[in-house]
């Protein structure tokens, strides 16, 4: 992935998962990100991902990373089982759904 900025990364999900369906198929969930101090939600329905700026009312799994580490994460030079061992990457709410961003986040 080429995207520089974290803003970039989310402006550019939809088209990327909404391409490929299958990636998303039988989700029915919202993600929260907060990434350093900018919050981001990604609601994932019916095969459809939609993306939003701010906080969503009731976010079934929330990551929280600083700017830099998520960069790292989505461009593919931080693992994410080691950022989450480490503690750079926090995770609120279902686990589950968190073990399932690697498959259509990177």
């Amino acid at each position: 992935m080429a995207e520089t900025t974290v803003k970039g990364f989310f402006e550019g999900l939809p088209e990327k998962l909404n391409a490929k369906p299958e990636k998303v198929a039988g989700m029915s969930c919202v993600y929260q990100f907060r990434i350093t101090d900018a919050a981001w939600n990604v609601k994932l329905a019916d095969g459809k991902v939609t993306v939003a700026e701010g906080e969503a009312p009731s976010p079934n799994c929330t990551i929280t990373m600083a700017e830099a580490d998520f960069l790292d994460l989505v461009s593919g030079k931080l693992n994410g089982q080691m950022a989450f061992l480490t503690g750079k990457l926090k995770v609120t709410g279902d686990m589950g759904l968190a073990l399932k961003l690697g498959s259509f986040i990177g």
